[in-house]
């Protein structure tokens, strides 16, 4: 890799890229590869099906050689941190964070009432308690980051979903009933949401394993999460 791949491979880590460099084991020559583009090459030619390959082991978080493809080909991934912003300081939100982290998200929550967002209930997280679109405006969701809204309160639930719409967020979902969700999605239509942005809307949230503790809905929130972070096709 040269000087200049390498400053390019800085930089697109330091602007939060998912990046790959894909070397060419017999040559030492490399190339790097993000989501949407090939960045640079040390002369590497990759057709469109290698390319795929690259993508999908960005998606999976996956290092190693190309064998697919092509076993001369090594890859190397560089991911930002994945994010869980849950809104709602609430008991399922305290059940979901510790098995989040573990997971390997950065986890923040968003939540007004000072009262239930508070470091003692929630230690070692970053806590928001400015309005759920404004929070998550400054947070800016991306396409590594999960949103999940838990507070069953459409004055907090509404603008937070309307915002994370807007965002390439991997992962929207919304605690509630189908009834729930269907009166939302009405609400949702009435600030100008699309059918198709609803459609994002994981809801009822999480994996059908019929818990109803904090901690088992947790599990099947994280389970649903995994399950469409690992599946979703390469951008």
């Amino acid at each position: 890799m040269n000087r200049d791949m390498l400053a390019r491979l800085q930089s697109l880590r330091a602007a939060g890229q998912s990046i790959a460099l894909v070397t060419h084991l017999p040559s030492g020559h490399s190339a790097l590869v993000t989501d949407t583009a090939l960045e640079a090459t040390d002369p590497i030619t990759l057709d469109a099906r290698t390319l795929e390959a690259i993508r999908r082991r960005l998606a999976e978080d996956l290092s190693g050689r190309l064998g697919e493809c092509d076993r001369d080909l090594f890859v190397n991934v560089y991911t930002p941190p994945l994010r869980l912003i849950l809104v709602g300081a609430v008991h399922v939100a305290q059940a979901l964070i510790p098995l989040a982290i573990a997971a390997g998200y950065r986890v923040a929550v968003i939540d007004p009432r000072t009262v239930f967002a508070t470091d003692a209930r929630f230690p070692d997280v970053e806590l928001r308690t400015d309005w759920p679109d404004a929070a998550l405006a400054a947070l800016a969701p991306d396409r590594r980051t999960a949103v999940v809204t838990l507070t069953h309160d459409p004055k907090f639930d509404d603008p937070a979903l309307a915002a994370a719409l807007a965002t390439p967020a991997f992962y929207i979902g919304a605690l509630g009933s189908r009834r729930t969700h269907a009166a939302r999605c009405e609400r949702l239509r009435a600030l100008g949401v699309d059918d198709a942005a609803l459609a994002r809307i994981h809801a009822p949230v999480g994996l059908p394993l019929g818990g109803r503790r904090p901690v088992e809905i947790a599990i099947a929130i994280l389970a649903e999460i995994t399950q469409v972070l690992r599946t979703r096709p390469p951008a």
